[in-house]
């Protein structure tokens, strides 16, 4: 799934984008704002994939945001000008769609990203099979080894981590973005603003609480539909009303 964003200061020109988003089902849209200041909010509290974003905005335009910022995410500019085309593609943006857009051609766009979307995950997925399954942290004056495979869950606490594992919890002076960052989204899974947790540690899920061993990790209002869906719907069986067994 594709999570996107749209940062456009028109709310018609977020809506028509936000309709197109709806319709196509590899897609998913997680924030909107009306200018490039918005984006941090939105960050703060999902991963992207997608930006959707305007030229002519108050505060920032696109062209300007793009220059300053490191965007890890694929950009598609959406604008009534086309002659901003050339810059932008000098920017690095997937695609460049000139308002009003239609549906036909938002989804050639769509799927563009979903092609690159799909290389780039085979490319670090590769790049991943490559690295070692450890990685070292300072804790006091100490240099300790955490083997990902060892990892229950890992916690935010102000300006430091615990990250608690089969040895037990170490300690550091990070945030937890910068591990989100670093850990395999398929292996982890973020279920609350100060915790993420490891997908194979989770013993049982009940009602906002995830078990793991002898803690509970709880799961916030935001999470709790991704939550279910990456760890429960796809390995859930159920009862066959046909009378043929368990699907």
């Amino acid at each position: 799934m594709i999570k996107c964003a749209i940062i456009d200061d028109e709310p018609l020109a977020r809506e028509g984008i936000a309709n197109h988003i709806g319709q196509i089902d590899f897609m998913e849209l997680v924030g909107t704002g009306s200018n490039p200041v918005d984006l941090t909010r939105i960050l703060s509290k999902h991963n992207i994939d997608l930006l959707f974003l305007d030229i002519e905005m108050p505060v920032i335009n696109g062209i300007e945001f793009l220059k300053m910022a490191k965007t890890p995410y694929m950009v598609i500019i959406t604008t009534a000008y086309p002659s901003y085309a050339l810059e932008g593609f000098q920017l690095d943006v997937l695609d460049y769609l000139v308002k009003p857009i239609t549906f036909s051609r938002f989804f050639k766009a769509a799927t563009k990203s979903r092609e690159y979307y799909e290389l780039r995950a085979g490319i670090l997925a590769k790049t991943a099979s490559a690295e070692p399954g450890y990685f070292f942290i300072k804790c006091d004056y100490k240099y300790e080894k955490i083997h990902f495979s060892d990892i229950l869950y890992v916690q935010a606490m102000q300006n430091y981590v615990i990250i608690q594992t089969l040895k037990g919890k170490f300690i550091t002076l990070l945030y937890l973005k910068n591990i989100e960052e670093k850990l395999d989204n398929n292996a982890f899974i973020r279920v609350h603003k100060s915790y993420i947790v490891s997908v194979s540690k989770i013993e049982s899920i009940e009602n906002n609480d995830i078990a793991i061993g002898s803690f509970r990790i709880p799961i916030s209002r935001n999470y709790q539909a991704e939550v279910l869906e990456k760890v429960v719907n796809n390995r859930l069986w159920k009862k066959d009303t046909s009378g043929k067994g368990v699907i």
